[in-house]
């Protein structure tokens, strides 16, 4: 299903496409920044589902852009690393700082430290490679996967609900759309409790672009908000209980892109929860194409601490 919207608001998908828009910034700021810096990226924040708190998905896909503007046009991201080290504000601008790793003949290699108020927030690194062949395998995408059409949409659990910040970001605010295959977490706990589950994921509507950097880096946008929902579901807890009784805090992020993929076509994650302990759980996704085409990996570990 798709989202209707009221056309005289601003496009979240479009504001956030500006937002990836980086500007080239001044390296002479070395030592104000204190990182070694070979090209510098400047970049500004759309707003956060709930307070001024920086979303983490796009500052990393941020950090995986200005990463990609610096080694050769035909070098895709193939894999990331990223610590996030601080809550950054969408009140302030944030610096990435690029540091040239290694060109070789076949992979480049770049870290990125996002800095806010003379902090990093997050640092990544990543790994570029041209396209070559070799050999081929994957996981199978699962049988008889429930249709995107036929599965609960944010916007059908979250539209009637008025008067809700949240709940209004997740309905229409948000530049990607959601569609869970089994009970979804925004207005209470799942009944049967599952480490697993299956969401169906795409941009709100077409991007006029084949870019496949910008196309990876916004999967990797998309993403950070659904990587911790296994273990919130096995807990017994909903987004409802997020701040009161749930605080979840990403701590780092891996993701290997396989093939190319846009994501204003449907992507299905197919998630699970394998360990949680210490304060701490982790979350992985595999993420297939329509066709069956295993296109990502994804792991993400986070703060998650329960009453």
């Amino acid at each position: 299903m798709s989202l209707d919207f009221d056309a005289a608001t601003v496009d979240p998908l479009d504001r956030l496409l500006g937002v990836l828009d980086l500007a080239p910034g001044d390296v002479d700021r070395r030592e104000e920044l204190r990182h070694r810096i070979d090209s510098l990226w400047h970049g500004t924040s759309v707003p956060a589902p709930s307070g001024t708190r920086i979303y983490g998905g796009q500052v990393l896909a941020q950090a995986l852009l200005a990463a990609g503007r610096t080694v050769a046009a035909d070098r895709l991201p193939h894999s990331l690393h990223g610590y996030f080290l601080r809550p950054g504000t969408t009140e302030r601008p944030v610096d990435f700082a690029v540091e040239h790793l290694h060109d070789g003949r076949s992979f480049s290699a770049r870290r990125v430290h996002a800095v806010q108020n003379g902090q990093p927030i997050l640092s990544i690194s990543a790994s570029f490679q041209e396209h070559q062949p070799g050999y081929s395998h994957a996981y199978p995408m699962p049988d008889n996967v429930m249709a995107p059409a036929s599965a609960t949409s944010a916007y059908e659990a979250l539209a009637e609900i008025e008067d809700h910040p949240e709940a209004r970001w997740w309905a229409a605010d948000s530049a990607f759309e959601l569609a869970h295959t089994s009970h979804p977490l925004f207005l209470g706990p799942d009944p049967e409790r599952s480490d697993r589950q299956l969401v169906w994921v795409r941009a709100r509507h077409h991007i006029d672009s084949d870019d496949m950097l910008l196309h990876r880096a916004l999967l990797a946008f998309a993403c950070d908000q659904l990587m911790l929902e296994p273990a919130v579901r096995a807990a017994g807890y909903s987004w409802l209980d997020l701040g009161d009784k749930v605080k979840i805090a990403s701590l780092d992020h891996a993701m290997w892109w396989h093939h190319n993929a846009r994501v204003d076509d449907w992507l299905l994650f197919v998630q699970d929860a394998p360990a949680a302990q210490g304060g701490r759980a982790l979350g992985q996704a595999r993420v297939y194409s329509r066709d069956g085409l295993l296109v990502a990996s994804i792991a993400q570990e986070a703060m998650l601490r329960l009453p």
